[in-house]
């Protein structure tokens, strides 16, 4: 993992709690390491030693009880434990200097239950300080009495079993911890998703979290589209190759979408077992050695999200559960961003025609005004209506004066460019935008979808004799003639009207 929450972890009431046990125990090992100190001296030893060893366990048990309370209330609760761990170190170490060779094996349990506590609430770093100094003390005074090789073998003994208990505390605490930190991530990511409602927005938020959250070297998020992978997201080793698609066929990603599994490949040198399926680059020409990917399975949307190392073992078990999770929360959000398109979309769309209505038209005209001016190109506008429309309605049905409207419509896309615009402004008037072109193109543009029309043959409810009405057509160039768009449409409208008491049928061009 990359990605860490900041501050996260427990509180240091949490980690008070969690020594707590260990506290205890220390306390009454501390206890009866300095009664059995008491009652095994010698009497003939010095006073003072007897003293020392009851003010040692007095003044212990006071320090072990003012600690906890203090730890308790301190939100610096690390920052205490180092010097916890130094004194301690050097109380416990010396401890042996005060008590009889006899029960010198207690102060070792003493110095596994105490770092047992301090690895329990806190991190590494004071657990192993302690570890040392109080190994250092405790050798350094019974090198001075020159002990047994058996204590020196029963001290290694429990040395190495105190490290591997350590060790093992702060792996189990890491297990929880980890989960924990995951969920929050997943819970962050959720908040993102739910911030937006673009796909182009979500599908930037999902690239910056993959980016920093797996160490891995590509990563993609793809949608099947008749039987090709379309690469919605694709990083591969620094570069993007968004928008890419590939053959489907025999490939990881159409095994994990046609299986609806998830798919874990640790290591890819070894030979991939799966029916049908024979590993193939794509992005870069390297090999990824560690490969994992999840499906994605919406209402609107049916693929999958995998990540790549270029290293074996990248991932593990843990890594593909959190993309599975962030998986199906990058799915719900791209239903959301979908169903968002197309209700914006309903609401710029004709019902009948699927061309934009009145508003959004002038919207575009507007905009495309607008490039105009700051690029020196003319726009070029039409204005369009269908002759003797009511009559044709009259004589041969709604229904077919729809059908009339529906095809038109199709008859001038063949003739506009992508970066056009149509627009039904009326009931049977269309406006037609065409951005980057003068007046003579624009008749000429004008007069290929009146020939289109006159040889258009509309079959209506197995009726092919029905007749094609013709339709008239006015021009305006902007900013040729105006610089204002309103005036424009007013320009235009007033030569359709021209070329209609012309005897309709006919093109009102720009002079």
């Amino acid at each position: 993992m990359k990605q860490q929450i900041p501050g996260f972890g427990n509180s240091p009431q949490e980690h008070n709690i969690s020594g707590l046990p260990a506290r205890i125990a220390g306390l009454f090992t501390l206890l009866l390491i300095v009664v059995s100190a008491y009652l095994l001296t010698p009497k003939t030893d010095s006073l003072t030693r007897m003293i020392l060893v009851l003010f040692y366990g007095i003044g212990g048990c006071a320090y072990i009880a003012i600690y906890h309370l203090r730890q308790a209330r301190s939100n610096r609760a690390i920052g205490h434990a180092y010097w916890h761990s130094v004194i301690l170190g050097v109380g416990i170490g010396w401890l042996t200097n005060l008590i009889p060779n006899d029960i010198h094996h207690t102060v070792h349990a003493l110095m596994f239950i105490t770092a047992l506590s301090l690895s329990a609430s806190t991190e590494r770093g004071p657990s192993y300080l302690f570890i040392t100094i109080a190994t250092t003390v405790h050798l350094g005074i019974t090198g001075i009495h020159q002990p047994f090789i058996a204590e020196w073998i029963t001290y290694a003994t429990l040395l190495i079993a105190t490290l591997v208990a350590v060790e093992t505390t702060h792996q189990l605490k890491n297990i929880p911890r980890n989960q924990l930190n995951r969920l929050e991530i997943i819970n962050k990511f959720s908040r993102q998703m739910i911030s937006t409602l673009e796909t182009n927005e979500l599908l930037t938020m999902l690239d910056a979290e993959l980016k920093n959250l797996l160490k891995s070297d590509s990563y993609f998020l793809g949608v099947e589209r008749n039987n090709h992978l379309h690469m919605e997201l694709f990083y591969d080793g620094g570069e993007y190759y968004n928008g890419a698609e590939f053959d489907m066929e025999g490939t990881l990603s159409k095994w994990v979408i046609r299986n609806d599994t998830p798919l874990f490949l640790p290591d890819l040198r070894q030979a991939v077992k799966l029916e049908g399926v024979t590993v193939a680059l794509a992005g870069k020409e390297k090999t990824s050695l560690s490969w994992m990917g999840v499906p994605m399975k919406g209402s609107h949307a049916n693929g999958l999200m995998a990540i790549a190392s270029y290293e074996p073992n990248a991932f593990n078990r843990s890594d593909l559960e959190l993309l599975s999770n962030i998986a199906q929360l990058v799915v719900l959000a791209l239903d959301n961003s979908y169903q968002h398109a197309q209700v914006e979309e309903q609401a710029r769309l004709d019902s009948l025609t699927r061309v934009y209505n009145h508003g959004y038209f002038i919207q575009t005209l507007h905009a495309q005004a607008k490039e105009a001016i700051s690029e020196n190109q003319p726009l070029s506008l039409i204005m369009l209506d269908i002759d003797y429309f009511k009559q044709y309605n009259d004589s041969y049905g709604h229904l077919a004066g729809d059908e009339i409207l529906v095809s038109l419509c199709a008859i001038i896309r063949q003739h506009i460019k992508q970066t056009d615009a149509i627009g039904r402004w009326g009931g049977e008037e269309f406006a037609i935008s065409l951005p980057n072109l003068n007046g003579e193109q624009a008749r000429q543009v004008a007069q290929r979808i009146q020939t289109s029309l006159s040889k258009f043959k509309l079959n209506f409810n197995g009726n092919d004799n029905l007749p094609t009405p013709t339709v008239s057509m006015g021009i305006a160039i902007f900013p040729v003639e105006t610089d204002d768009v309103a005036k424009l449409i007013d320009l235009a409208d007033k030569r359709l009207y021209i070329a209609k008491t012309r005897g309709r049928d006919q093109i009102e061009a720009a002079p």
